[in-house]
């Protein structure tokens, strides 16, 4: 199971949201209201745009790992806990 998390055979992230109907509204949303400032942007702005959409999915990548990890190691106290107790 590692080892297909590391390859990413396995996506935690993905597959919690994958057929999560509000999640898939919100993305619609996102795209419907994107695509109407895309419309009435100069270059300039569209540029600035695909930057700030660039940090916006680093600082998703960063917190979905610091998560991730967070409740792996949450998980892996529990069961040390649980296996500890008599």
């Amino acid at each position: 199971m590692l080892e297909d998390l590391w390859y990413e055979n396995i996506t935690p992230f993905e597959d919690f949201l994958d057929g999560r109907k509000e999640y898939k509204e919100l993305m619609q949303l996102m795209a419907r209201n994107r695509e109407k400032l895309e419309k009435d942007f100069t270059p300039e702005q569209t540029e600035w745009l695909a930057k700030y959409d660039d940090v916006i999915n680093e600082m998703h990548s960063i917190a979905e790992a610091e998560a991730f990890k967070y409740g792996f190691r949450l998980a892996l106290n529990l069961t040390v806990e649980s296996m500890s107790e008599k």
